[in-house]
């Protein structure tokens, strides 16, 4: 059996008053009723954590195929998996074509995060630019930025596919002000930074905006054709070919 002070203070830190007022009547039992306890927490708190991350489905890590992209530096991905990042409050930036993967990679980092106890939220860059600039009063719009300030990670996947307005652009200067060098953010994005003067035209702010992001950072190039198109010629020659079987 542990020890009787170390299951006591397991207990308090559970909270669990009823035990604690009955203790010596549970010494032959209660080690096993704190394994419960704490084992049925983490999967609560797991299972809520994933719900509020909004990360959705996504195809698993080992499913990936690395022989598809032209480049992709391996290493590099399995040690953003490793989530050290996490440690030092840097940030990561995926750099690719469509259908690449960088949504995968990003989706199996922000799930290992969550395996690891850390809170995180999944937002697109449209979704999250839409969100705040629907918002008209200060405080509110203080209330949201917080909300997206506080996940220990935050991705925001495919900047780069829409265009953005100067009110969305110093939106999202301001957030990534707020979790610089604090917490970590992960963007994916289609467009090498030279371009994000295309994705927020007329913007002050960009020059200032992608220093912020790019300090202490990561950047991680994939490239190659879209994996997507790649999937979709190989169920249309599937089915051609089911046809063709069909009629002979």
């Amino acid at each position: 059996m542990s020890n009787p002070e170390a299951l006591r203070s397991r207990a308090q830190a559970l909270r669990l008053h009823g035990l604690l007022a009955h203790w010596p009547e549970a010494a032959e039992w209660v080690e096993t009723l704190l394994c419960w306890e704490e084992q049925e927490r983490s999967r609560r708190s797991l299972e809520r954590r994933i719900t509020d991350a909004h990360i959705g489905r996504f195809k698993a890590l080992c499913d990936f195929d690395w022989d598809w992209p032209k480049r992709c530096d391996r290493a590099a991905v399995e040690e953003l998996i490793s989530l050290d990042f996490l440690k030092e409050s840097a940030n990561i930036v995926l750099l690719g074509p469509n259908g690449v993967g960088k949504s995968t990679l990003a989706k199996n980092s922000a799930y290992q995060a969550l395996l690891c106890g850390r809170t995180v939220l999944f937002t697109t860059a449209g979704q999250l630019l839409g969100d705040l600039a629907a918002i008209d009063s200060d405080s509110a719009l203080r209330r949201r930025l917080r909300h997206y300030a506080a996940p220990d990670l935050l991705v925001i996947d495919e900047v780069g596919y829409l265009s953005y307005s100067n009110r969305h652009a110093d939106l999202l200067f301001e957030l990534i002000s707020r979790r610089y060098e604090v917490k970590s953010s992960l963007v994916t994005t289609n467009r090498p930074f030279a371009e994000w003067s295309e994705v927020f035209p007329n913007a002050a702010c960009v020059v200032s905006l992608v220093d912020r992001l790019v300090h202490n950072a990561e950047v991680i190039s994939i490239e190659g054709d879209s994996y997507r198109l790649k999937e979709a010629k190989e169920r249309s020659d599937q089915r051609a070919k089911q046809r063709r079987k069909g009629k002979s």
